[in-house]
């Protein structure tokens, strides 16, 4: 039977049979989709554990518990990267698709939310205003997930910012620390470009990999923030900036490669759209 994103899930009947029905064993597609949400809940725990010490002892949230939760994340945005190519080449269930939607909300909806609700509330007088804004990333999460429910497979591109760069841009304002309406402003923006129509190609093949690549470089630079390197700071800034200059840079090349194939006459030959996946990841 061929699922909500067209996918063709092994041990289904045929389409047509009137006992085709969805496959509900797991594949090896869901455990990466559950690995996703696993992460995305530790780094919730981690950082409400972190939060009670820091609030009970007057401090500020410790570093390596901070470090923690990101690289958790991180992590979770790695599983989630890699469940669709997963499924594309050995398969995936009948329950893939909500899988994948259920356990992003974990990761790139609450769990980035709750990072703005403990900076918020830990780092200044913002008052409703961080709230309001992790408010603003949860539904703006919630919302590209059903959108992108609702398109048809095998589109080359994701409208609106993904869940995951969502997430880890709303991560990457927080450990920067700017003043909180600052920096409530910053997240406010960011949720309004996961739900934008800017469109951010799917990344596939060696973009895939060199997002892998910029994941490991990321969990490299917060390790060294967090046991107190020597340049430990200034890979974070400089790791942070860069996060949130892709998330420019992209919707930028894919407007000026558009604008240059229609100088060359090409604007009007489509893509071959790529083969369809059960995951926006």
């Amino acid at each position: 039977m061929i699922t909500t994103k067209g996918h063709l899930a092994p041990g289904t009947a045929t389409v047509g049979s009137e006992d085709a029905v969805p496959s509900l064993r797991l594949a090896m597609a869901d455990y990466f989709t559950l690995g996703n949400a696993l992460c995305g809940f530790m780094a919730v725990w981690q950082l409400a554990a972190a939060a009670h010490y820091a609030a009970a002892a007057s401090v500020p949230l410790q570093r390596d518990a901070i470090a923690t939760a990101v690289i958790l994340l991180l992590a979770a945005a790695a599983f989630d990267l890699f469940d669709g190519r997963v499924a594309r080449r050995f398969g995936g269930s009948g329950m893939g698709a909500e899988l994948d939607n259920l356990a992003d909300v974990i990761s790139f909806g609450f769990a980035p939310a709750f990072f703005v609700v403990s900076w918020g509330t830990l780092g200044g007088n913002g008052g409703p205003a961080p709230v309001a804004a992790a408010a603003a990333v949860l539904l703006a999460v919630v919302v590209r997930l059903a959108r992108f429910s609702c398109q048809s497979p095998g589109a080359t591109s994701f409208s609106g910012l993904p869940g995951p760069f969502g997430a880890m841009a709303v991560v990457t304002i927080v450990l920067l620390d700017p003043p909180v309406l600052v920096g409530t402003a910053a997240v406010l923006a960011v949720a309004w470009l996961m739900v934008s129509r800017i469109e951010y190609p799917k990344p596939r093949g060696r973009l895939a990999y060199a997002v892998l690549a910029w994941m490991l470089g990321s969990v490299a630079c917060l390790a060294a923030w967090a046991i107190d390197a020597p340049a430990g700071d200034t890979l974070l800034y400089s790791g942070s900036s860069l996060v949130l200059l892709l998330m420019l840079a992209i919707p930028f090349y894919v407007v000026m490669t558009r604008r240059g194939g229609s100088d060359d006459g090409t604007a009007d030959a489509l893509p071959t759209p790529a083969p369809p996946t059960p995951r926006e990841g």
